[in-house]
């Protein structure tokens, strides 16, 4: 549930007046698309959600809100640039940890307005659209009369432009497009990307999985277009919710019942963890003969690491090692 609007203060009407005045006296030169690796001069103009945005310069102060945006930041060596951070979802791999030990945390939940401005940043890099809204982060429109751009990850985009069933394409083309923005090179991390991609060996024995990521009464799972499907795919799983066009979806008991899944990908976060839901599906009669539940079929995986980012291709490489581990790859 979003969190009640605060009452603005003088100051930020001020701001919020100044900004639009300024926005009004200046246009950037923009060309029609962002190239892959553009000149520190030139525009980057992204088609995003529905909004278009131009980055007449690189970003210098970044708010990140989600794990997704801030992992990618780092995984960009962009560490330095991130003035704050919310609505983390879980610690950043060890990989990332000396940049990560810098950050600032600005709420664990959706920031305030007041809160964001307060950092005096020039990007905010989002891993939901709702965000921004006026009783949130700001609206996208608002935050640019200020002077501060908005990123949201494609994937997450929900007015426009999310790809219908996400693809790897659809990653490192977010990650070409934040290289961009940020006129930085990417091609090293996209090909270390694909390598890492490349070593995922793919189940041929045609089971099914159900992606487990919160809820008891009604479970809340990965659908049939994100980042569990894409991941479930790759490793040669066949999802039990794929036939649910959505990214998450709740999903009847019964219907998980009748499917019997094969193996469970439990979402192991500080709010539900895996070894709660491990206790629920054996204690709870309708789950308790599942066969996954009584052959203890168990996947885990962390929570920042299942919507789609950077660790996407590392979620695909633990699904298929664990697999391998279960007698299952």
């Amino acid at each position: 549930m979003p969190r009640p609007r605060r009452p603005r203060s003088a100051a930020l009407a001020i701001l919020i007046a100044a900004g639009l005045l300024l926005s009004g006296c200046s246009a950037a030169a923009a060309q029609p698309g962002a190239s892959h690796s553009p000149s520190a001069t030139e525009p980057v103009v992204i088609q995003n959600c529905d909004t278009r945005v131009t980055f007449a310069k690189a970003p210098q102060r970044v708010v990140s809100i989600k794990s997704t945006s801030t992992e990618i930041l780092l995984a960009l060596g962009l560490g330095d640039r991130i003035v704050g951070t919310a609505f983390q979802d879980g610690p950043v791999p060890a990989k990332w940890s000396a940049q990560a030990a810098r950050l600032h945390s600005i709420s664990n939940f959706m920031p305030s307005e007041e809160a964001l401005l307060a950092l005096e940043p020039d990007l905010v890099y989002s891993g939901w659209e709702s965000a921004f809204s006026s009783d949130q982060a700001g609206t996208r429109a608002e935050l640019a009369g200020l002077g501060v751009g908005s990123y949201v990850q494609p994937a997450a985009c929900r007015t426009s432009g999310a790809p219908p069933k996400l693809s790897f394409r659809d990653i490192f083309d977010e990650l070409d497009q934040v290289a961009a923005i940020f006129r930085v090179d990417d091609s090293k991390l996209i090909a270390q990307q694909k390598a890492e991609l490349a070593t995922v060996k793919k189940s041929t024995k045609g089971l099914t999985a159900l992606w487990y990521s919160s809820g008891t009464d009604v479970p809340y799972v990965g659908a049939g277009t994100g980042a569990p499907e894409l991941v479930m795919e790759t490793v040669g799983l066949k999802n039990v919710a794929a036939g649910v066009k959505q990214t998450w979806s709740s999903l009847g008991w019964e219907s998980i019942v009748a499917d019997d899944p094969d193996v469970i990908i439990l979402i192991d976060a500080t709010w539900n963890t895996a070894a709660s839901k491990i206790q629920s599906l054996e204690t709870n009669p309708a789950t308790a003969n599942l066969s996954a539940v009584k052959n203890h079929r168990f996947i885990t995986l962390p929570f920042p690491a299942s919507e789609a980012g950077v660790r996407t291709v590392d979620a695909a490489v633990s699904v298929s090692k664990q697999l391998k581990a279960l007698g299952l790859g």
